[in-house]
């Protein structure tokens, strides 16, 4: 790889999490439920039945989460906000009470020097709102720009990024397509009109953010490069076809006011049309993109995998993690490349980036040693600083995640987090990969060389 360089000064270095995944109190103090307070609760939905109902106990534990945040050295810190517990009703009478959470942990992360990367969406709609249809009823881009409204004017003097949606594709593909994330449903019909509100809300709450005073603003995509198995013009096409419905479905609508050609090919029947107005609230403009990057896909043809009619080939003698996802540094460096190829010079953050490893469910003589995630760290750290060398706008990165969590459908079977959570004590015991983050943070990236 070319010479390692260091990190500029004002790179953003920071861990990203989530409101479901960590707070636990999901009824504390005024809130309601969420779709995922539902499906957690509904048998068969999770791994051994896990629901978010205690998580991390960072509700009543942000404090010390901080400090650990700032042994780190993280001069940031993504997190969402849980929509139910600051608007119980999913709109209308704010609650105090959850509203005054975050305008604590805002308060606790800037006097320990780090800035808050706040997230408005993230997965967790308000129960009440998909009693009232959620993401298949046009209005909620309406709801989500109040939500926008109420969280700017508390919170806009102190929060200087904002996050409209995280990885809208994830919440449509599994939760309205597959039914394996919350709310569960299965239908295909359903899934393009969910990815459109999605991005509706996302137009409607970039206004919302910037008519409240709201700094910088932008949008979360998870990106997945997919690469052909063979050069077969089957395979080619197939490889295209899985490209338009995870990575460009999202992202040409708000760059360019317009689907992918291939989306009422692969969608069939069930593609709607769209009136021409909505893409140009969806088509507002970005202070920054941030990038979710796990894995990528080779891809082979295969016309029984609905809906995109291709399948994702396993590569021998290739790492993979827990989540069964290949190991790929590379494609990190390939997607940043791609994505300011394709979209233009907007600054990017890379808002997601970590592993599931086996990790002891108790550390072991006050240790938790995960070798493995340390060389993902740091290959695909490296992969970040090609990508800036050869003239991406990179500005940050965030980990997944500063803490073992709830990790959605897997409940408590899978850790990403820098920080070891005993599930039953609430104790928190930084990993290797901790130390190791911690120590390229000091050194601003000096360290990756070594």
């Amino acid at each position: 790889m070319p010479d390692v360089v260091r990190f500029p000064d004002s790179f953003l270095w920071g861990a990203a999490t989530s409101a479901h995944q960590i707070e636990g109190s999901v009824r504390a103090d005024g809130a309601a439920a969420s779709i995922w307070d539902r499906f957690s609760h509904t048998p068969g939905s999770t791994t051994n039945g896990d629901t978010g109902d205690v998580a991390c106990d960072h509700y009543r534990r942000s404090a010390q989460d901080v400090g650990l945040m700032r042994d780190l050295g993280l001069n940031a810190y993504r997190f969402s906000v849980a929509w139910a517990r600051v608007l119980p009703e999913g709109r209308g009478a704010v609650n105090q009470a959850g509203l005054g959470f975050y305008d604590r942990l805002v308060d606790q992360l800037l006097a320990a020097g780090i800035q808050p990367a706040l997230t408005l969406y993230h997965w967790d709609l308000p129960a009440a709102l998909d009693d009232q249809g959620g993401w298949l009823n046009r209005e909620i881009a309406s709801w989500f720009a109040d939500y926008a409204s109420v969280m700017v004017q508390a919170l806009g003097d102190r929060v200087g990024m904002w996050t409209t949606l995280n990885e809208p594709w994830v919440v449509a593909d599994g939760g309205y397509l597959f039914g394996k994330l919350a709310p569960g449903h299965r239908n295909r019909f359903e899934a393009p009109i969910v990815s459109h509100n999605l991005l509706r809300a996302h137009g409607a709450g970039m206004q919302a953010i910037r008519a409240a005073g709201g700094k910088q603003a932008g949008l979360v995509v998870n990106l997945e490069p997919k690469h052909p198995a063979t050069d077969r013009p089957e395979d080619v096409a197939a490889t295209q076809r899985a490209d338009a419905y995870m990575n460009r479905q999202y992202l040409d609508p708000v760059f360019f006011g317009q689907y992918p050609e291939e989306l009422p090919d692969i969608y069939g029947d069930a593609w709607p049309t769209f009136p021409a107005a909505d893409f140009d609230l969806i088509r507002q403009p970005l202070d920054f993109l941030g990038i979710n990057y796990y894995t990528r896909s080779v891809v082979r043809d295969d016309p029984a995998a609905w809906p995109v009619r291709a399948a994702r080939v396993t590569q021998p003698q290739h790492a993979y993690t827990l989540t069964d996802w290949e190991v790929y540094p590379p494609a990190l460096t390939d997607v940043l490349s791609w994505v300011h190829s394709r979209y233009g010079r907007v600054p990017l953050y890379v808002t997601e980036n970590g592993a599931a490893f086996y990790d002891a469910p108790a550390a072991i003589d006050g240790r938790v040693d995960d070798p493995l995630r340390v060389h993902y760290l740091r290959e695909h750290l490296r992969a970040i600083q090609v990508a800036m060398q050869q003239g991406v706008d990179v500005r940050g990165y965030f980990a997944w995640s500063l803490l073992d969590n709830f990790e959605w459908s897997a409940g408590y079977a899978k850790r990403f987090g820098l920080i070891h959570v005993n599930f039953i004590t609430q104790e928190r015991t930084p990993k290797a990969s901790a130390g190791f983050y911690a120590e390229v943070i000091r050194t601003r990236g000096a360290t990756l060389s070594r």
